[in-house]
């Protein structure tokens, strides 16, 4: 599964994305990192462009649907 999946299962913290980024750095995946953690292209923007948080809180807004 992956990282996005887990948080909005509530499996993990949104912490762990750095694991999950030390993770992707050190492995063989040929995918990108937006893939790897399970974003979608807006999230990736999102977290690129602004924010840790403001990754967190589109994630939030589908954690509480």
């Amino acid at each position: 599964m992956k990282f996005k999946e887990k948080y909005l299962a509530g499996e993990l913290p949104f912490e762990a994305i750095d694991k999950y980024i030390e993770d992707w750095g050190n492995s063989d995946e040929t995918c990108t990192l937006r893939e790897y953690l399970g974003l979608n292209v807006e999230e990736e923007d999102a977290w690129i462009s602004d924010s840790d948080e403001a990754l967190q809180e589109l994630l939030d807004k589908q954690k509480n649907k």
